[in-house]
């Protein structure tokens, strides 16, 4: 029995089941953060239970999106054919909370004494601007990136998964012809990291994709992180924290929403300081 605080959200942990709870709360009700939702609870709850018991297979709840949690964590989802014999389910709650469960047992629900009230006037904002951000109208008007070409790099970069080249480590894997690609081995990466330089992006100059987001987060921020298995990248800090960042800040990296684009929401890789 265990709880702790795992991808900056509460987690207690059972041989039986994995609860992860926002840490957040609103008028007294427990509530996503501001790049956070059941995805990416689901998400940081199967990490937790692989990284301390072997399991292959879970139930899915309409409300996760079952691609990021596959491309995140390698889980296998259950279908109509094998529902009945899996043995762990994901269930939601309605304030902001995921249970992984072992069918068939209780599960009595801990009391967290972790309390982060969050702004009425910020929390109304940011949801309103989730909203607007997921109309199917909304087009990013910088560099468009399709569902296609966004599901197909899923794997790799929400799974952080290098490429073992000749002459060391490569991330996020790359298209390379002939023998150069023919001897590339896929290898999961550790993900945490260092940081070698950050830059503070103000409203006006964020992204087109975050222009709706960006003022009312007071801008965005993105760290170079050079990986504890060898190769560097670039990451945006996660909207929930303000870390003071600093050469070296060691900083994990969490799934989190990165932005909403003709209705589909990205997630992605966000690095938080450890």
């Amino acid at each position: 029995m265990s709880s702790l605080i795992w991808k900056g959200y509460l987690l207690h942990a059972e041989p039986s089941f994995t609860l992860v709870q926002s840490p957040f709360t609103h008028r007294g009700e427990r509530v996503f953060g501001a790049d956070s939702d059941a995805t990416t609870l689901a998400v940081a709850a199967v990490q937790h239970r692989i990284s301390e018991q072997s399991i292959t297979m879970v139930t899915v709840p309409e409300g996760i999106d079952t691609q990021t949690l596959i491309s995140s964590t390698s889980i296998t989802v259950a279908d109509e054919s094998t529902f009945d014999n899996c043995e762990w389910d994901l269930l939601l709650s309605d304030e902001a909370t995921v249970v992984l469960m072992q069918r068939g047992t209780e599960v009595a629900l801990p009391q967290f004494d972790v309390d982060i009230p969050v702004n009425s006037k910020f929390y109304a904002a940011i949801e309103g601007a989730w909203v607007e951000e997921m109309q199917i109208t909304n087009v990013s008007q910088g560099a468009y990136v399709s569902v296609a070409q966004y599901e197909e790099a899923a794997a790799s970069r929400l799974g952080l998964v290098g490429q073992k080249v000749p002459g060391g480590m490569t991330w996020p894997p790359r298209q390379m012809d002939g023998e150069e690609r023919a001897n590339a081995e896929d290898t999961p990466l550790v993900h945490i990291g260092s940081v070698q330089s950050w830059t503070r992006l103000s409203a006006a100059g964020a992204p087109s994709e975050f222009s709706i987001r960006a003022p009312l987060l007071g801008g965005i921020s993105t760290v170079l992180l050079r990986l504890k298995d060898g190769p560097s990248g670039v990451f945006l800090v996660v909207d929930d924290e303000e870390p003071v960042l600093s050469m070296e800040l060691e900083m994990e990296l969490v799934v989190r929403r990165i932005y909403a684009q003709e209705g589909i929401i990205r997630y992605g890789l966000k690095a938080r300081a450890i």
